[in-house]
C-alpha cells in the first residue's frame, strides 16, 4: 500500500524545502524525496555561497514562519551600486527607510540548515533523505514514486525540484533552451579593512561581472561575499592561486575601495550557463526552481524566481484544494503556468541580455553603457521599476511575497 500525501517533491534543496513548508503553513502535507545525506549538505565546506534575499522572498520566509528563525542571521542591503568597470559614476539604488532593506544577504549553509530545522518540526512534512526514487509514474489517477527500499508514496501532485539537470523533466519530455555562457563564478568570502555600510556592488567588467556582496561581521572583522566572474579557462589557475595572489587581484578589481583583504572561506566555483523550459507542467507534474529555469547569477534573481514560483504553486494549491479540487487538476496546473511563464522569461530574457551588453569590448559599448546606466540614474520612474524588480515586487504578486497568507 502506498503512504498518502497532497504533494510528492523530488528534491529537498532550498526551493523544494520552502515549498513544502509553505504547504505544510496552509494544512497540505508533502513527501520531500532527495538522494543526499543530510550530515553531507550541512556541512561547513558544502556550498560556501551566499544569496540575497530580496525583501518580496524575505516577506514569504515570515507569513511561513521561517523568518523568525533567521533573524539577526543575515546582512541587510542597504544599497546596490552598479557601475561599469571602475568608472567614478555609479548607479545607485538606495533603500527607503520605511520600506526596509532591499533584501537580505544569508549564507546558502545557514538557509539550508534552518529550512531542514522548519521541516523537522513540521507536521505535515516527511522528509526523506538519502532516499532515491526508483521509479516514478504519473497518469489520470495520481502521481507515484517508489523508493529503491520498496517503499511508496502516491500524491495527486508530483513536484520536480531537482535543479538544473532534473531527472523529471527530462523523463517528461519537456524542451529546454540551454547554453554555456563559457564562464565560471569563483565564490568566496573575503574580510576587509573598511566596513561595507551594507551596500552590494555589481561591478561589469568586460570579462565578466565582479558582485561584491556585504555579510555580517565575523570576530575579525567586516566581510563580504564575492562572485567573480571569470572566462572557464582560467577557472582552475584563479582558484589554484596563492592567497596573497589572489586578494591582490581581487582588491585590484575593487579598486582598492574596503582596504586590504584577508580570506574568510575557501575559494570554490561553478560553470555559468542558462537555461529555460519551454513549459513548466505536464500531467499531474509542476516545475520549480532551476528545474524549470536557470540564469546568470549577474543580478542575483535565481534564488528568488525559484521563491516566486513556491508563492504562486502554494496559493494555486491552497485555493484549489479549499474549493475541494483534486490538486493534480490540469486547469489548476494552467493556472500555475500562466502565472509564472512570463516573470520568469522577461527575468531570463534580462539577464540575459545584461550578461552579453556589458561583456562586449571596445569604446562604444562602453559608452552605450555608461550611457544607460546615467539615463537611469536620471529618470525616477525608471529607477523605482529597477528598484521594484531588485525587491521581487513586480507583476501580479503572490499573497505569500505580499507577507500574507493564502
Amino acid at each position: 500500500m502506498s503512504e498518502q500525501a497532497d504533494v510528492i517533491i523530488l528534491g529537498g534543496g532550498l526551493v523544494g524545502l520552502t515549498l513544502a513548508l509553505a504547504l505544510d503553513a496552509h494544512g497540505l502535507s508533502s513527501v520531500v524525496i532527495d538522494p543526499a545525506e543530510p550530515a553531507g549538505v550541512l556541512a561547513k565546506g558544502f556550498d560556501g555561497r551566499a544569496s540575497a534575499v530580496a525583501s518580496a522572498s524575505h516577506a514569504m520566509l515570515d507569513a511561513i514562519g521561517v523568518a523568525k528563525r533567521l533573524a539577526g542571521q543575515g546582512c541587510p542591503i542597504a544599497s546596490i551600486q552598479v557601475s561599469d568597470g571602475l568608472a567614478p559614476r555609479t548607479l545607485a539604488f538606495d533603500a527607503d527607510p520605511e520600506s526596509g532593506p532591499l533584501g537580505i544577504m544569508y549564507e546558502n549553509r545557514l538557509l539550508r540548515r534552518t529550512l531542514h530545522e522548519a521541516a523537522a518540526e513540521a507536521a505535515n512534512i516527511r522528509l526523506l533523505m538519502p532516499a532515491k526514487p526508483a521509479s516514478v509514474e504519473r497518469d489520470g489517477a495520481s502521481a507515484r514514486v517508489t523508493l529503491a527500499d520498496g517503499r511508496s508514496f502516491a500524491a495527486p501532485l508530483l513536484v520536480g525540484a531537482e535543479g538544473r539537470n532534473s531527472p523529471t523533466r527530462a523523463a517528461a519530455g519537456i524542451n529546454v533552451a540551454r547554453w554555456s555562457y563559457d564562464h565560471t563564478a569563483i565564490i568566496a568570502t573575503l574580510g576587509h579593512e573598511r566596513p561595507h555600510e551594507g551596500i552590494a556592488h555589481e561591478i561589469f567588467y568586460p570579462s565578466g561581472p565582479f558582485a561584491l556582496l556585504p555579510m555580517l561581521d565575523d570576530e575579525e572583522g567586516p566581510r563580504s561575499a564575492i562572485v567573480w566572474t571569470v572566462e572557464a579557462e582560467h577557472g582552475p589557475a584563479m582558484l589554484g592561486l596563492p592567497d596573497r595572489a589572489f586578494l591582490a587581484e581581487a582588491e585590484k578589481r575593487m579598486g582598492g575601495m574596503l582596504g586590504a583583504l584577508r580570506s574568510a572561506s575557501a575559494r570554490s566555483s561553478y560553470p555559468l550557463g542558462f537555461h529555460h523550459t519551454a513549459r513548466i507542467t505536464d500531467t499531474r507534474l509542476a516545475l520549480v526552481g532551476d528545474a524549470a529555469h536557470g540564469i546568470h547569477p549577474i543580478a542575483g534573481q535565481g534564488l528568488n524566481l525559484g521563491f516566486r514560483d513556491v508563492a504562486a504553486l502554494a496559493e494555486v494549491l491552497v485555493e484549489g484544494a479549499r474549493l475541494g479540487l483534486d490538486l493534480g487538476d490540469a486547469q489548476l496546473l494552467a493556472r500555475y503556468e500562466r502565472w509564472r511563464a512570463l516573470d520568469s522569461f522577461l527575468v531570463a530574457a534580462t539577464t540575459d541580455g545584461l550578461t552579453r551588453l556589458f561583456g562586449l569590448p571596445g569604446k562604444a559599448p562602453r559608452a552605450i553603457r555608461r550611457f544607460g546606466l546615467d539615463m537611469v540614474s536620471r529618470i525616477p520612474p525608471l529607477q523605482r521599476r529597477f528598484m521594484a524588480e531588485a525587491r521581487g515586487e513586480t507583476g501580479k504578486l503572490p499573497k505569500l511575497l505580499q507577507g500574507l497568507e493564502v
